[in-house]
């Protein structure tokens, strides 16, 4: 209390005034804080639940969703009340049968004050601690929700195991189940017991002092029937372990052996037998006097699974099998085989003999013409700085590290593309742009598809776009060109705006309007709308970014734009799929859409092998592409192309395509979401046409197909005809395998050639060629299907190790390849295709040519080529395929517009086209001057010499005025008294 005198008072002097207790102000604050604190948390989850809510309606997956919530939180109940139950009610039993009268030793003394401390906060503890250990349980249980999913909703797969009989659908989907069930039911009756065990203690139930007997009869009683039901769990636990033998890992081969079978299986079936001794000698214990005899069983357990679980299973494994272990396990290696190749998809791969020659006659080339017209010279890992150089427009516009192979109809004709998207890049503007408004209201999409041939290029060795240029223009009828969701779209944009109002979205750029800009208001269906002010807030929150609240520019009928990644938006609408790394953008009907692959995996297929899944898929291209994703490292031994999925870049729509129709695990998740995926039957016939089979799949079953092309038991342990995945020889800094590459390939015995992902295979210790795979990637009856072409065991036919080294070493190449590197360029060497061709084995290598200083960009100047032991690096590929064929002819393929291949972008004149063209002429005319001036050389013809140095003087000059213009302070030009570092595109005249 205190006395104060507050001014004008009137003099009627002090008054009594009474001070809140301090301690009462700091419980009101810690209170306030608490009350807070528990909003905001409210406020975080509700700002997460209806964002996340708003998404999937957006998508038209809202049983994604709900079912997936409903779930959730249906486990988090169920499984929390169970364990708050148990575990509660073992306090409570504990409590209510404590003794009336306790012994009042010193012990029990000392506990009493502990007793009378608790007793006012008795009730909120038995309440407290179940709860909380409930609340832990139901958290832990809820994040198990595919597991109950897949088990409620479980397909047979119609295939059983060899030991035991059971359908694979029971280790996959059944066996999961009962070890979350398991152990969750062990989790509980160890709390309970730990809980029950400090209550009995506590109210003098356990003493450790006792004058007569140390555990009371309610404790005895209790405490035994929970060990026992401990112990029972445990024999359960014994029964379901013989299961799990199939999924072993630890022996010579996974799955089940020789020494599960003789040891294990049998010691298993011992020991939960003991279990239910032992557990009936806890339940009989419980109602006599002590716990001696279950006390001894339980340590025979002990024991027992020692001798049993470890010790005999090692005795047989050293003493048994060790001595004659290929006889012994001879049955389960062929298990382990035939498990393996039918969960990788490998059990119908087709091998055929291949007799490799070096040595082709021209019937046999003609024969694989089909081949040798479609060789890829465009390496879609080289080329995208060219693309960007040269169809790039702006700096907030890129496109991906690596390009997408894909097929169009041109003229009626099939053709090989190398195909991307321009999409909208910020980081490219610069900082005097970057700003909130630029970053999400003005620069909100890209614009247009680029797409050059794969197999010719034009004068000068840059790209023969068929669609390119803004607005763009082509062959691909694009009618819907803006990009709004891609690999690079930003977080969130947000557009759209009312009826009327002027467009401020930029477009790309356009010299008739009087900004030099084409503007745009989106009006898409995608996105969700956040014109109200509680989604406002919402977003605000869940981006903390208080400019989507404040800022003006944000309209009532604004639309806010996320999960923009392709692979994002398919994982979130269907969590339980794999997506591939590489999604790859398609044009059907007038739209642009990605194509992206999903996967569905399990480790759980008896007796099969498992490997990383990003272990498997790491390669050369993967490494360096910052468009192409890593998987992650987790352990499969089935994986399935179970679905394909598109996502339209303008509006973002997600589609779910059911692919195979056979994949026991898709029709599970199909059951659980049965709206979600779309028969395979309905997928347009414009997307159909550019289906093709995914990388990641095809890299993990050549992984697995490198040891497991082996079906014979005694070849298999032996391992002398394992093979490899070669390592990249293009890349000398880092030992990572060789990518698979897309290639029209006519195999030996098809009228046609094929659309095919491939690749090579080397035996173990050597860099010559063991095998050849492709898989049928044109959609059909075919589709899948992989063959195999199996050379020699001791040929001695190159592998891609050995031809690289073949080319760099070859005096004429290597030759060829120093003065290319000389006035100012780099030298690139593209991706090493291999092909059989004409009986044998063909490798290809395009070879690029750019400026080191300022903004250079590769173009195509040389084809390096190796058949057999002969390698040639020529001008032209049909001049490579000569020398190395022993002079015949090779029939370039027909560049009119006859026979499908396009004819290539006019050369322009002197002075004309642009810089890039302009400097790709020159340097191609700087070629042809030299080589003019070489031929007259040799017949001593000066006044031709003459000539073709004046020429060569003015090619020089032309592409030292352009590599100004473009800002290349020094020109990519060859000297005079030099080879030129650039020759004719090999693919115009190819």
């Amino acid at each position: 209390m205190s006395y104060e005198n507050p001014p004008g008072d009137g003099g009627r002097g002090p008054r009594l005034v009474v001070a809140e207790p301090a301690g009462r102000r700091s419980r009101t604050l810690i209170t306030t804080l608490v009350i807070l604190g528990v909003l905001l948390l409210a406020f975080v989850i509700l700002t997460g639940f209806w964002t996340d809510l708003l998404w999937y309606q957006s998508v038209d997956a809202q049983s994604v969703f709900s079912t997936t919530l409903m779930t959730r939180v249906g486990l988090l109940i169920v499984f929390g009340l169970l364990m708050a139950a148990i575990v509660g009610l073992n306090m409570w039993l504990a409590y209510r049968f404590r003794p009336v009268f306790p012994t009042m030793s010193p012990e029990q003394a000392s506990l009493e004050r502990y007793r009378q401390a608790l007793a006012p906060v008795r009730r909120f503890l038995f309440i407290a601690v179940p709860g909380f250990l409930g609340l832990l349980a139901g958290v832990s249980a809820s994040a198990e929700w595919q597991t109950w999913l897949e088990w409620r909703n479980a397909t047979d797969f119609g295939q059983t195991d060899p030991q035991f009989g059971l359908d694979i659908s029971f280790y996959v989907f059944t066996l999961p189940f009962l070890r979350f069930v398991l152990g969750f039911l062990t989790a509980a009756i160890v709390l309970a017991f730990l809980a029950s065990l400090v209550v009995h203690y506590l109210y003098s139930g356990i003493r450790l002092q006792p004058a007569d007997d140390r555990f009371s009869r309610a404790a005895q009683v209790h405490l035994g029937i929970l060990a026992g039901v401990f112990v029972l769990l445990r024999g359960v636990g014994f029964w379901l372990d013989r299961y799990e033998l199939s999924l072993s890992t630890d022996d010579f081969v996974p799955g089940i052996t020789y020494k599960d079978v003789n040891a294990l299986l049998p010691g298993l079936t011992i020991l939960a037998i003991i279990s239910v001794v032992c557990a009936l000698l806890f339940f009989a214990s419980a109602f006599r006097d002590g716990f001696t005899l279950a006390v001894t069983g339980f340590v025979l357990l002990l024991g027992s699974s020692i001798i049993i679980g470890s010790v005999y299973p090692a005795f047989v494994q050293n003493f048994q099998v060790k001595p004659t272990e290929l006889d012994r396990e001879r049955p389960y290696i062929q298990r382990n085989i035939d498990a393996t190749r039918a969960s990788y998809g490998l059990d119908k791969v087709v091998v055929t003999p291949y007799a490799a020659t070096d040595a082709p006659s021209e019937a046999a080339i003609e024969a694989s013409k089909g081949t040798i017209d479609n060789i890829r010279l465009l390496d879609p890992a080289i080329v995208s700085p060219t693309f960007n150089k040269l169809q790039g427009i702006r700096s907030n516009y890129r496109f991906p590290d690596s390009l997408d192979v894909d097929r169009y109809e041109i003229n009626d004709e099939r053709r090989g593309a190398i195909i991307a998207v321009r999409e909208l890049y910020l980081a490219g503007l610069p900082d005097s742009q970057r700003n909130w408004a630029n970053n999400h209201i003005f620069y909100t999409h890209g614009f247009g598809v680029v797409a050059a041939y794969d197999n010719t290029a034009n004068a000068g060795g840059s790209p023969a776009f068929f669609e390119s240029d803004l607005p763009p223009v082509g062959e691909l009828d694009v009618k819907q060109p803006r990009i709004y969701y891609g690999e690079y779209a930003p977080d969130y944009s947000i557009v759209g705006a009312p009826e009327g109002s002027a467009p401020r979205e930029l477009d790309y750029p356009d010299d008739n309007a009087p900004d030099g800009q084409a503007v745009y208001t989106y009006t898409g269906a995608g996105g969700i709308p956040i014109g109200n002010p509680l989604n406002k807030v919402l977003f605000a929150a869940k981006y903390q970014d208080t400019n989507i609240l404040l800022s003006d520019l944000v309209n009532e009928e604004s639309k806010i734009l996320e999960v923009r990644d392709p692979r994002d938006r398919v994982e979130k609408v269907a969590p339980w799929l794999t997506v591939d790394g590489d999604p790859y953008p398609v044009v059907a009907d007038g739209r642009v859409l990605w194509m992206v692959d999903a996967y569905t995996t399990t480790n759980r297929y008896p007796n099969a092998s498992s490997t990383s899944l990003g272990d498997a898929t790491t390669d050369a291209l993967s490494q360096r592409a910052s468009n192409l994703t890593t998987q992650p490292r987790t352990q499969i031994n089935y994986i399935r192309n179970a679905v394909k999925a598109t996502v339209d870049a303008y509006d973002g729509t997600v589609t779910l395509y059911e692919w195979d129709t056979t994949d026991p695990l898709l029709k599970t998740w199909m059951k659980v979401f049965p709206n979600q995926v779309k028969p395979r039957a309905s997928m347009p016939q414009a997307v159909l046409d550019h289906v093709r089979y995914p990388e990641d799949i095809f890299k993990v079953q050549r992984l697995i197909f490198a040891r497991y092309h082996v079906t014979a038991p005694d070849v298999f342990f032996s391992g002398q005809d394992f093979w490899n995945v070669p390592n990249d020889p293009t890349r000398t800094t880092t030992s990572v395998a060789q990518p698979p590459y897309y290639l029209q390939v006519q195999l030996p015995g098809s009228p046609a050639p094929v659309f095919s992902l491939t690749t090579t295979y080397a035996p173990q210790r050597r860099d010559t060629l063991a095998a050849f795979m492709g898989v049928n990637s044109e959609p059909g009856p075919d589709y899948g299907t992989i063959r195999v072409l199996q050379l020699p065991s001791q040929t001695t036919i190159p592998g891609p190790k050995q031809v690289q080294n073949n080319f760099e070493s070859d005096p004429t190449v290597a030759s060829q390849l120093s003065l290319l590197r000389r006035g100012g360029s780099d030298v690139d060497l593209g991706n090493l295709l291999t092909l059989p061709v004409a009986g044998g084995v063909l490798y290809v290598e395009p070879v690029y040519v750019r400026a080191t200083s300022g903004e250079g960009f590769p173009l195509l100047q040389k084809v390096l080529v190796g058949y057999g032991s002969k390698v040639a690096m020529r001008d032209t590929l049909q001049q490579a395929l000569s020398d190395v064929f022993d002079g015949v002819p090779v029939t370039p393929p027909d560049n009119g517009n006859g026979n499908g291949t396009p004819t290539p972008t006019p050369t322009p004149t002197p002075g004309e086209g642009t810089a890039e063209q302009r400097l790709a002429q020159a340097i191609s005319d700087a070629q042809v001057a030299y080589a003019a001036g070489q031929e007259a050389l040799k017949v001593q013809d000066w006044v031709a010499y003459g000539q073709a140095q004046a020429d060569l003087q003015t090619a020089l000059d032309a592409a030292a005025a352009a590599s100004l213009e473009l800002g290349i302070t020094t020109p990519v030009t060859p000297s005079p008294d030099a080879t030129p570092s650039a020759t004719p595109s090999p693919g115009a005249s190819a």
